[in-house]
């Protein structure tokens, strides 16, 4: 199995397969922490061949630098999920959309998004918080 596509967006949608995305981002700005982002969503494509056919369990997980899950008491979500192949199709594409609403988080520092199938990380999406403040000229400044 393959990750075409693994990103953090504003909204993402899938129209008969096709996957839309709109506002991919790795970086957060906030004047104040904790911060809590109201809503985005975790955008992901799956590539699957014959190989890959049968049952497999999804893991995802958003976790701080020491890898401590930003929600232990509702991650890692872990759906399981099976793939099956029409007869004679070399691969089969499917999206997976997962609406994220009011993830907190407590302070400045890199996160980061675990995607992960049968207990192997498959990759790992990076996010920046960041601290800022508005300087004199009225422009934006990390804190």
């Amino acid at each position: 199995m393959d990750i075409q596509i693994a990103t953090l967006c504003d909204h993402a949608a899938d129209y008969n397969g096709k996957l839309v995305i709109t506002g991919t981002f790795d970086t957060l700005a906030a004047r104040a922490l904790p911060v809590v982002h109201p809503s985005c969503a975790l955008a992901l494509r799956f590539c699957f061949t014959p190989e890959d056919t049968g049952r497999h369990q999804l893991s995802i997980n958003i976790i701080n630098e020491d890898g401590d899950s930003l929600d232990p008491n509702n991650m890692p979500i872990k759906p399981d999920f099976e793939v099956k192949l029409p007869d004679n199709a070399p691969f089969i594409t499917r999206n997976i959309i997962m609406n994220l609403q009011g993830l907190k988080f407590p302070e400045s520092g890199i996160y980061s998004v675990d995607i992960g199938c049968d207990e192997e990380i498959l990759i790992r999406l990076p996010l920046r918080i960041v601290k800022v403040t508005q300087g004199p000229d009225g422009q934006a400044r990390l804190a």
